[in-house]
């Protein structure tokens, strides 16, 4: 349920999950707390501005193309591994103004799931199990290490070119802080780079392979949004000024959120707080489930349906404001939400204005736990439209 009645007496931290995720991702943005949070973020927020981020949607709308038009009628594609390949190429373009080399794209996308799997089991034991020398901890162990080393390697190579690249990389070693603390260290620069990847992999990549799947298991729907899709593209390619015109796209987008969210997150109270008429003593950690809190009855009624018109403005705006936050909220929303919510827009738009994605015969797809739930497997039969 949702909690009523709550009293916060101060902001609280984020909690053992990100402490737990440091083994990865350093004290980026998607770890870090405090004043380095707020520095960083300011370092950061510039590369994401709107006006940015509409510059990157040609970008967007290329791969997007790129990969409707290399299928086949008939074709049988793995649609998981299609939207992961799909937004890691992307987000690499944008920041490093490169195309990303399928080898290190296909190490990538291996890493991915190891290391987001990982962090799911860690959150959820002792600290001191990280030591133990099992299978699982050597696995994800090399996998966080090589994934920082392939960021490295990156870095290293987009300052070999100098300063002609025009990613958004290059907002962060020339960026300099108005409040006197200067520009990001190398280090600083790899741990963000790496949130950045993973956040803008997992979370469009996982979206966009269960709007995909949930699309053609409601005819409806998908009539619906063809009908649309149609109506505003007509026969030319998807544009960020397209993206506002897509009202019905973004309230499908929306309900795959809801339904397939990140699995928990955890805050720790940094003094005595009230949530819900109980107490909760400072240091205390507190873990929540946005995925069971999104299948609430009494918020979202018939919560396991795929419902795009929960999210019609008059029906949307009898929701709680705390009820649905699929990019968090306060300092610690996630900085790249435009950026993810332009490119899922986008490139879903583009796949459905060419093809109708039909399931596998045989197949069942299963949820993967993990912190961003993903499916066991996708494959889809590509028709033309």
């Amino acid at each position: 349920m949702i909690l009523a009645g709550t009293r916060c007496i101060s902001s609280p931290r984020r909690g053992r999950i990100y402490d737990r995720a440091r083994a990865l991702f350093g004290n980026g943005l998607a770890t870090s707390d405090g004043a380095h949070h707020q520095r960083q973020r300011r370092l950061l927020q510039p590369a994401f501005h709107r006006d940015r981020v509409a510059g990157h949607a040609a970008i967007m709308g290329r791969h997007a193309r790129e990969l409707a038009e290399s299928w086949r009628p008939g074709q049988l594609v793995s649609i998981d591994e299609a939207m992961h390949d799909l937004t890691l190429r992307t987000v690499v373009d944008a920041l490093f103004s490169t195309e990303l080399d399928q080898t290190v794209a296909d190490e990538i996308r291996r890493l991915m799931p190891v290391i987001m799997n990982g962090i799911a089991v860690r959150m959820m034991t002792p600290k001191l199990m990280d030591r133990w020398p099992i299978p699982a901890n050597r696995r994800f162990d090399s996998a966080a290490l090589r994934l920082r080393q392939v960021v490295n390697d990156m870095i290293a190579a987009y300052r070999a070119d100098g300063p002609s690249r025009a990613g958004l990389l290059s907002v962060l070693p020339i960026s300099r802080d108005t409040h006197g603390d200067g520009a990001m260290t190398d280090d600083e620069a790899c741990d963000e780079l790496l949130s950045l990847l993973l956040a803008g992999t997992e979370t469009p990549g996982n979206t966009l392979s269960w709007a995909m799947h949930e699309i053609a298991r409601h005819p409806e729907v998908e009539h619906r949004l063809h009908e649309e899709i149609d109506a505003v593209l007509g026969t030319g390619p998807v544009t960020y000024a397209d993206v506002a015109e897509l009202e019905y796209t973004s309230r499908v987008l929306n309900e795959t959120l809801r339904l397939h969210p990140v699995l928990m997150f955890t805050r720790r109270a940094t003094t005595d707080t009230v949530l819900g008429g109980v107490h909760v003593p400072a240091g205390t950690e507190i873990a929540f489930s946005p995925y069971a809190l999104y299948r609430d009855p009494g918020v979202f009624p018939q919560p396991t349906r795929f419902d795009p018109d929960r999210w019609l403005p008059d029906r949307a705006a009898r929701l709680p404001r705390e009820s649905f936050n699929p990019f968090g909220i306060g300092r610690h929303k996630c900085i790249g939400d435009t950026f993810a919510w332009t490119e899922m827009a986008i490139t879903l738009a583009t796949v459905a204005a060419r093809w109708y994605l039909r399931p596998a015969e045989g197949h069942v797809v299963r949820e993967i736990p993990a912190e961003v739930t993903r499916p066991n497997a996708l494959p889809m039969a590509a028709t033309p439209r």
